[in-house]
């Protein structure tokens, strides 16, 4: 049983991309996000967090969008608490992508605890492109190097860049981090239910901004998922009651 499982694992590779073509692809999504870290460094810093804090925000905490969602309500005046709880939600769908990355990649057990430090959308992504075990490992591995090393790079050189100019709001700079945070949301959002999604949040958000205390309004948009996904479910069970007949 073990030798077919090896024969099938060795017949999966020689049908993959090469390997040049598996780190091209993830060099290039790595190069490409790393350099936003640049905007988290200024957002961070012109949101009154100090250089200390927000490279240890991106070499800890490594995930974007949980990363500017916190020093976005942090610049919004929220609860320290409030900012960070709404962090942690977002970042919850990184345990997912572990789940499913955890059998694709099948890694020893001694690397795991490192490797789970890179399980984050663009990893992911590059890792379920690949056709094969070896592609994945690949794509995994070279994007997250590429990206925690730019990221983190970025990141202090986006806050002493902050620092150097003082107020970023004069600057317009405070507008960097959201900016850049649709950038990344907006490819991934492929299908109706993905966009309705966006579209309940964001209006939820923006609502209730004027009239909740910051980082709250974060929060309540994170029932916009389970929001869409019942209406879904109930039209689905509506429609298929309708065959039935």
């Amino acid at each position: 049983m073990a030798e077919q499982t090896a024969l099938a694992d060795t017949r999966a590779d020689d049908e993959g991309k090469p390997d040049a073509a598996v780190v091209r692809d993830a060099l290039g999504v790595g190069v490409a996000v790393g350099l936003s870290g640049f905007a988290f460094g200024v957002t961070s810093v012109g949101s009154g967090l100090t250089l200390l804090q927000t490279c240890a925000l991106s070499l800890l905490v490594f995930t974007g969008a949980s990363q500017f969602a916190l020093v976005g309500a942090l610049a919004a005046g929220g609860n320290p608490l409030t900012a960070a709880a709404g962090a942690f939600f977002l970042g919850v769908r990184n345990a997912f992508y572990g789940l499913r990355l955890s059998q694709l990649l099948a890694l020893p057990r001694a690397v795991r605890p490192f490797a789970a430090q890179w399980v984050i959308d663009e990893t992911t992504v590059v890792a379920l492109a690949q056709p094969t075990r070896r592609g994945a490992r690949i794509g995994f591995a070279v994007t997250g190097v590429t990206l925690y090393v730019l990221w983190n790079l970025t990141t202090l050189l986006g806050g002493l860049g902050a620092e150097a100019i003082g107020d970023t709001d004069a600057w317009g700079l405070d507008a960097a981090g959201p900016a850049v945070f649709l950038a990344l949301l907006a490819p991934m959002l492929k299908s109706g239910v993905e966009r309705a999604v966006a579209g309940l949040a964001v209006v939820l958000g923006l609502g209730l901004l004027p009239v909740l205390p910051g980082g709250v309004p974060v929060l309540v948009a994170a029932l916009a998922a389970p929001a869409v996904l019942y209406v879904q479910g109930r039209r689905e069970a509506r429609d298929g009651k309708g065959e039935a007949r």
